[in-house]
This record gives structure tokens, C-alpha cells and sequence, in this order.
């Protein structure tokens, strides 16, 4: 018993591995792509094989092949080539994602050079493939001719004379033969199309830098909503934790207002934020500028905070990127203060030199000093200011908890 069990499952494992090589040899003849990149290869040399029908010579293929160089080289033979490639080799729409084969038209005599290579190479697979494959296919015919119906002789081939049932066991060779042929072709020409009609290391750049265009959109996205609706939402529950404690009519009513007009102006940026992201190519629109820090201090106020404000210099003046930036590191600042040390009183200075633009929010610390590089906030303050080239110092200073950050107008 202990001699036959390793026989039997040695027996096991080699039929196991039998069967899984034919499974993976026959997989690919249920793939379609198998077949339309046979096409593909057939369609190559449709217009030589019709010229071969009025002029039957050699040069004949030697003509088509010369007049493929100056078709190689306009720059909209690209746009052809790489969509019957995404169709028929790879299985995908040819306006779906990037399959590795380029579409757009030549940009450079590179693009142009490696097109006409492909179109020799596509030329020369599918005259070889086709030749080979019409051949099997004939030989087919005689072996089934020969095994049942008789004697045939086939066009290039020797005659196989008198029937003889052994014809019948030279079927599955020739017929493994001829897949084989019809897959490594395909494998072939997809492989050379990826390398070919692949996009150049220019492209392969300008991909690159889109997709880190796309990256950085994505963070400043999330910046914003972290610091408008965390904002809001600090505002909102410092103001009703107020207005609980007071139990004054009048201050819930004036903190009812505040939470209201912080919630509206929440709402407007999350669905300026949701737009750009349901629209890829819609602007980002009108974002607050320094020139509207007045309604970031009034909010603050009313959250019980006594904000000293000092603004000097032409706010109208900051360039566009540095004005925004410097809005939502002002509302970041303010939106700990609240959060952290509560309604206190805050020191903010907004000064607009020949140079730079300094802000500085300060506050006394209420107890323990946080640690200066917790939080995403602090995290988003440093992001931004080092975006602009500027740079933002932020922690303890003298019993006060300060944010300086110093941004470059230029």
C-alpha cells in the first residue's frame, strides 16, 4: 500500500499537468482577439495580393513594400495604424484607455521612422503568416482526401497517392501547426505594435507631467475641503457650545446668524469643489482672495474669539496664486485657534512689502503647547507656502502659539 499510493499520485500529478498544458494550449483559440489579429495581419496584404492578379512577379511585393515609406511618413498614418491596432490586437475600444498603442499623429520624424518600420514588419509577418497558413490548410485538404475520399495533389505539394488510414493521424499535427502559427503571429505583431506604435519618450513625458498635473489637482482639492469645511464645522460647533452656555437670546441669535452665514459659505465651496470633479475640463472658478479675509475675521469674532487685526499694504495688488494660497493659510490658522485654545483672544498681522507677503496669526497658549507637525492643518500651511516658494514657521513663541508664514509676490 505505501509503494502504490506514490504511484497513484504520481500518475495524478502528471495527468494534472497534462491536462492543464492542453488547457493552456487551446485557451487561446477561445480569445477573439486571436482571430482579429489574424485579420489584422490578412487586411496588411489585401491591396499587393490584388495586384498580384494583373501582374503575377516577384517585385510585385517589392513595389508595395517601397510604397509604404512615404505612406509611413504622414503624420495621420499614425492615427490609422494605432486604432486598427487597439481594435484588432488588443480586444479594446479604440477610444478607450491607453492600451501602450498611440493614436495621435506623428509629432516628430522619430514617430514617423518607427511607422514605417511597422509597416514593413505588418507587411512582411502577414505575407509570411499567410503563406504558411494557406499551405497548412491545403495540406489539411489532402490529408482528409487522401484518408476518405481519394487521391489529390494539391499546388506546390506532392501528391499523396492511395488512401491510406494512417493520413487520419498526421491531422493533429499539421492542425497544431497551423495554430501555433496563427497565435505566434498574433503574439508577434501585438508585441512589435506595442514597441512601435508605443508612445516615444517625449510622450511618455507629457503623460507623465499630466498625470502629476492631475496628482497635484487632486491635493489641492483636498486641501480645500479641509480647510473650507473644517473651517465651517469648528465655527459652527464653537458658536453653538456658546450659545448653549450664555443662554442669552440675543447671543444664540447673533451665534444662529454666524453658524448660518459660515454653513452658506461652506455649501459655495463644496459645490465649487464637486463641480471640478464631476468636470474634469471646468475651471476651478473664483476662489477667496486675501481681499476677503474681512468675513474670516468676523466669523471668528463671533465665535467669541477678540481678533486685533493689522493689514497693511495693497491687498488688490497680490498676484492671484499668492492671495489665495495666503486666504486659506489665514482661515487654516484661525480655524486651530478655535479649535484648540477656544475664543481668546488672536493677533493677526497681513503685511504687503516690495517683495513678500508676511502673516502672522498669534494666540496664547490655553495649555499644553501642541506639537508643531501634528495635524493636517500645520501639515497644509508648510504644503502651501513651500508651492509658492515661500515658508511657514509654526509653534510656541513666548507663552503665544504663532503662525508666520512669508510667501514671495513674484
Amino acid at each position: 500500500m505505501e509503494i502504490v499510493s506514490p504511484a497513484r499520485g504520481s500518475c495524478a500529478v502528471g495527468g494534472g499537468w497534462h491536462d492543464g498544458g492542453m488547457l493552456r494550449f487551446l485557451r487561446p483559440f477561445g480569445r477573439t482577439v486571436t482571430y482579429t489579429r489574424w485579420l489584422h495581419l490578412l487586411i496588411a496584404i489585401v491591396w499587393p495580393s490584388l495586384w498580384m492578379f494583373i501582374e503575377e512577379a516577384w517585385w510585385v511585393w517589392a513595389a508595395a513594400a517601397l510604397v509604404l515609406v512615404p505612406v509611413g511618413l504622414v503624420p495621420a498614418m499614425r492615427t490609422v495604424e494605432g486604432l486598427q491596432a487597439r481594435l484588432l490586437l488588443t480586444g479594446q475600444r479604440p477610444d478607450g484607455e491607453s492600451t501602450g498603442i498611440v493614436v495621435a499623429p506623428s509629432a516628430s520624424w522619430g514617430d514617423r521612422g518607427r511607422l514605417v518600420v511597422w509597416l514593413q514588419a505588418r507587411l512582411l509577418i502577414g505575407c509570411v503568416t499567410t503563406l504558411i497558413s494557406v499551405h497548412l490548410l491545403l495540406v489539411l485538404v489532402d490529408l482528409g482526401a487522401a484518408a476518405f475520399g481519394g487521391d489529390m495533389a494539391s499546388d506546390g505539394f506532392p501528391a499523396i497517392e492511395g488512401r491510406r488510414w494512417w493520413h487520419v493521424l498526421l491531422f493533429p499535427p499539421a492542425l497544431a501547426a497551423l495554430g501555433a502559427t496563427v497565435v505566434g503571429a498574433g503574439r508577434l505583431i501585438t508585441a512589435l505594435a506595442l514597441r512601435l506604435l508605443g508612445p516615444s519618450p517625449a510622450e511618455r513625458l507629457a503623460a507623465l507631467e499630466e498625470r502629476t498635473e492631475q496628482l497635484l489637482e487632486r491635493t489641492r482639492i483636498a486641501r480645500e475641503l479641509h480647510d473650507s469645511i473644517g473651517h465651517a464645522l469648528t465655527v459652527a460647533v464653537v458658536q453653538a457650545g456658546a450659545a448653549r452656555a450664555a443662554g442669552d437670546p440675543a447671543f444664540t441669535e447673533r451665534a444662529l446668524d454666524a453658524i448660518e452665514e459660515t454653513g452658506r459659505a461652506a455649501l459655495e465651496d463644496l459645490e465649487r469643489v464637486l463641480g471640478v470633479l464631476r468636470e474634469s475640463g471646468r475651471p476651478a472658478g473664483s476662489r477667496p482672495a486675501l481681499t476677503d479675509a474681512g468675513r474670516l475675521l468676523e466669523s471668528a469674532r463671533t465665535s467669541g474669539a477678540q481678533v486685533d487685526a493689522e493689514m497693511t499694504g495693497a491687498l488688490d495688488t497680490v498676484s492671484g496664486p499668492v492671495s489665495r494660497e495666503g486666504y486659506r493659510i489665514l482661515q487654516e490658522a484661525l480655524t486651530n485657534v478655535l479649535r484648540h485654545a477656544g475664543p481668546v483672544p488672536v493677533r493677526v498681522r497681513v503685511a504687503v512689502g516690495d517683495g513678500s507677503l508676511d502673516l502672522e496669526v498669534r494666540n496664547p497658549l490655553t495649555g499644553e503647547p501642541p506639537e508643531s507637525g501634528r495635524g493636517s492643518g500645520l501639515r497644509g500651511i508648510r504644503e502651501r507656502a513651500a508651492l509658492l516658494g515661500g515658508r511657514a514657521r509654526t509653534g510656541p513663541d513666548g507663552g503665544e502659539w504663532r503662525v508666520r508664514v512669508e510667501l514671495p509676490l513674484r
